[in-house]
């Protein structure tokens, strides 16, 4: 199984931290262009297959260590000529599960470079989906020259904007989730994280897309297992701590790259405007492309997905101005103009600010009711000695 050890790839601190720590990661296809994937809070590197197949080419494409471990020669490279490597980040799936204080999207950034120092890449297109999209954005402000392109889906910018939409339906999935202990619970509470309910109505044969779905998402979940809570709470961590300053997105601005930011418009997880007040810093680098979808609308809306990140490969490849790539206006795109406007607020502008308060407050009552929550597993009885009774 193809893993790299991450400490073996790093210096100084970061070396002797992440020593032992190992990411499991697969590749797909051949050729000069490389696309490094990085998936989402709680998922394995498969969730990108309808992308990697959809880049590569092929149909039910085969990983190249398994192509190999037959004897073969890699036939995935059909002349498009695009390698893909998708991870497992640590916390989940098949990489290490180190303890909580070893989750930030820094160190999982740097995971994903010692993966790529490890294949040989010293470039690629870095696509990330929902905490994977966090992920790229911090990888992409500490390595900016590593990237030729980036994509964003279903992303926000951490800490309470990772809090979902606060309305009933919303609520009933958190709950549901927290309390989800079998494949069977928590494959029902993902398809309402992750598709409109539009689409799980569909139908397909004799069936509902939600029945075939729930199947699939069973067998996937009791295969790989339930994510340990070591590996959950770390991953939360990373979520919540996360942040993209203003010297980030000026690292990213500066060097150049063109960059896709891609949404599903009916996310409850992470909200669209989210997504939309982080392009509009990235301008003029940044193209927005909303779909209709939910949460996973690289699976929901998979072709137009796919067509949006090749258009994006093809633009840097050809090294497309960013003027002629962006889809946005340059009014209002200033750092701090999504936020604060300097003198007069709008009305829009204080309800916003209003509405960012209580998301919040409403934040720290869910952290502290998960912690209370949590703290009577933690606390081991104490046998009291007969002097003492």
């Amino acid at each position: 199984m193809p893993y790299c050890n991450v400490g073996d790839y790093q210096t100084g601190a970061d070396a002797i931290t992440n020593k032992g720590i190992r990411i499991f990661y697969r590749t797909y296809g051949g050729g000069p262009i490389k696309v490094f994937m990085i998936i989402g809070l709680a998922a394995t590197h498969d969730s990108w297959n309808p992308q990697i197949e959809g880049l590569v080419g092929s149909v039910k494409v085969e990983p190249n260590d398994a192509v190999e471990d037959r004897g073969g020669d890699n036939d995935n490279d059909n002349g498009k000529g695009i390698e893909v490597c998708a991870i497992d980040n640590r916390g989940v799936g098949r990489s290490s599960i180190p303890k909580r204080s070893e989750y930030t999207t820094t160190i999982m950034a740097k995971d994903a470079i010692a993966v790529m120092d490890h294949l040989g890449w010293k470039k690629a297109h870095v696509f990330g989906h929902s905490m994977g999209g966090m992920l790229a954005s911090k990888l992409a402000a500490l390595f900016p020259e590593r990237l030729m392109s980036l994509a964003l889906l279903n992303v926000t910018g951490g800490g309470y904007e990772c809090l979902p939409k606060l309305d009933r339906q919303t609520l009933s999935i958190a709950v549901r989730f927290l309390r989800a202990k079998t494949p069977e619970q928590r494959a029902a509470v993902d398809l309402d994280t992750h598709y409109t309910q539009e689409y799980l109505k569909e139908c397909v044969g004799d069936e509902t897309r939600r029945a075939v779905l729930y199947r699939e998402y069973v067998k996937a979940i009791s295969s790989s297992g339930m994510q340990s809570n070591h590996g959950f709470d770390g991953q939360i961590h990373a979520c919540w701590t996360h942040k993209i300053s203003r010297t980030d997105i000026e690292m990213i601005r500066n060097e150049g790259f063109l960059i896709s930011v891609i949404h599903g418009r009916y996310d409850v997880i992470a909200q669209v405007s989210h997504a939309r007040r982080l392009a509009k810093k990235l301008y003029p680098y940044a193209k927005m492309v909303e779909l209709h979808g939910g949460h996973l609308v690289s699976h929901e809306r998979t072709k137009e997905v796919n067509e949006a990140l090749l258009e994006l490969i093809k633009a840097a490849e050809s090294k497309t101005s960013p003027h002629d790539w962006t889809n946005l206006s340059e009014k209002s795109t200033g750092f701090w103009s999504m936020n604060f406007s300097s003198g007069y607020k709008s009305e829009g502008s204080i309800a916003e600010t209003v509405r960012r308060i209580v998301l919040y407050i409403f934040s720290i009552f869910v952290l502290a009711f998960e912690f209370i929550r949590r703290v009577p597993r933690r606390i081991r009885p104490v046998r009291v000695g007969t002097g003492f009774t």
